[in-house]
């Protein structure tokens, strides 16, 4: 890819966010089982560019993924950690191999490289806190260059949202 290609892609993203693409993005993030007739009427296009937008945004990178949001307590995952790690070795190799081991680990819903006190952010959730000792000593100590782990187990949820809605 070109400078002048890889310019206009990133062009796209600002640029092609008109009223009607904002609308769609929030649309979606709301209900992303909605039916393309349904989001048509919702704003006010035909069903042909209303699809012809909603690829171009997926084609993108804009939208990229469509989910089911579960209920975690609901299907047993009773607890939700936040886990900081900080790495007993900072080189960009070691950081690597971190991040593609910890991308394998179910338990594991998210993973955040961060400044700060300590070098990782997780987002961990599992069925009891004998299952997330588990985790902490079978899955997640004995990935290489872990030094400190600090957990903080989440006592209720004030707020929890997925959707981003562009200005």
């Amino acid at each position: 890819m070109t400078i002048k290609n890889l310019k206009k892609v990133l062009e796209f993203d600002i640029m092609k966010l008109d009223p009607t693409n904002k609308q769609i993005l929030s649309i979606l993030q709301e209900d992303g089982s909605i039916t393309n007739a349904e989001l048509s009427k919702k704003i006010g296009l035909a069903p042909a560019s209303t699809l012809e937008r909603v690829k171009k945004l997926e084609k993108n990178g804009i939208i990229r993924k469509y989910v089911a949001l579960v209920d975690a307590e609901k299907i047993g995952k009773e607890i939700a950690v936040f886990v900081e790690i900080t790495m007993n070795a900072h080189s960009s190799d070691s950081i690597k191999q971190f991040s593609r081991e910890i991308a394998k680990i179910p338990e594991v819903l998210e993973c955040h490289h961060v400044a700060g006190d300590s070098d990782f952010l997780l987002k961990v959730i599992t069925d009891s806190i004998k299952s997330y000792e588990t985790f902490a000593l079978e899955k997640l100590a004995v990935l290489p260059h872990v030094g400190t782990v600090n957990t903080h187990f989440v006592l209720s949820m004030i707020k929890s949202e997925t959707a981003i809605y562009p200005d």
